[in-house]
Parts: C-alpha cells; structure tokens; sequence
C-alpha cells in the first residue's frame, strides 16, 4: 500500500494496489502490519457504512469529546472527501483538504483526531465506508457550516442542487465554532 502526505499535516492518502483480471478486481483494504510500520493507527472501535445518492453533502461533523480518528474510503461510486483541521494552536488551523475517493481505485484517507470531515456524493449512489478510533458520541458531536465562507471549500456542485439534512443546514460557524485546543 502507497502512502501519501496531503497539504495538511497527519491526513494522508493510502492507495492500495489493485490487481484486476478478466475475473474483476482485488485489494487489500487492511493490514496491520503495514499501519504499523505507517505509523498509524490499528485499534479500531467500529466500522460505519453510508449510501448517498448523488449531490447528497455530509458534515462537517466531528466529535468535541471521544474526538475520532476516522479511515474513510469509497467501497462504490466516487465522492469528493474533504478534513478540515480544527486544532485551533495548529499553524493549518482551518485550512482543509479535498481529494476524490472512488471504488475503481480503493484510495482511503487517513483523518487523524482533531480534524472535522465532510464528503459529497459525486455518482448516482455511493457506499461510504470508515473506521473510526472511538466510539459515538452524542453529547460530543459538532458540525461545522459546509458553506462557511472562511473554509472557502470549493464544492463541484452548485448550492441549489446539493441535498443536506436539516442538521448539517444549521451547522456553526468556524469562528463560532468549538474547536480543538
């Protein structure tokens, strides 16, 4: 598995080798050993799965309290994937990442703790797949506006066409936002 830094200190992208046939496709989605040697992190506390229909927008949620670690990937379709940095003594403080994961090439992202993510469906349907390090916490959860005009994320698709639940709607500004010390 190929590992590669971002623009943002500690997300990463691990792409892994796909070997394809006349049969289809296989790859190794884990391996321990390999995290490891990555440094990165190997004591996951649970998978989650999520379908969006295309234009649908998730986040920017992250968790105040039993902040996460997520490894997130695209098992079908593609998504624009996005971590924002919200360490607040960090010198990335709001800045952010986008990158595209797809289910062709495996690519997941590394999110570490402290940062917040967000995704948007690009394709008719997508299936979502992360492991997070801690475990769901309602009490902690937070969104971040997916349109604050201080992030300056550029989203590919225009404002009217996107599909976002009522709380991702009502999320707080950067500047009002709790953040990581």
């Amino acid at each position: 598995m190929k590992i590669t830094e971002t623009g943002l200190p500690g997300v990463c992208m691990l792409t892994p080798t796909v070997y394809r046939d006349a049969r289809g496709a296989f790859m190794e989605t884990y391996n321990h050993r390999g995290m490891i040697e990555a440094g990165l992190p190997t004591l996951w506390v649970q998978d989650n799965f999520s379908k969006s229909r295309k234009n649908v927008l998730r986040g920017i949620h992250y968790q105040i309290t039993q902040a996460q670690g997520k490894l997130v990937r695209v098992i079908h379709g593609a998504a624009l994937d996005v971590a924002v940095d919200l360490r607040r003594s960090s010198p990335s403080f709001g800045r952010h990442v986008a990158v595209q994961l797809s289910g062709e090439d495996g690519a997941m992202l590394w999110i570490p703790a402290g940062f917040g993510h967000a995704f948007l469906a690009l394709t008719e349907e997508v299936g979502f797949a992360y492991k997070v390090t801690d475990y769901y916490s309602p009490s902690g959860e937070r969104t971040i506006a997916w349109n604050d005009p201080d992030l300056a994320i550029a989203w590919p698709v225009a404002q009217e066409d996107l599909i976002i639940s009522e709380k991702d709607r009502k999320g707080s500004s950067l500047r009002e936002a709790e953040v990581f010390a």
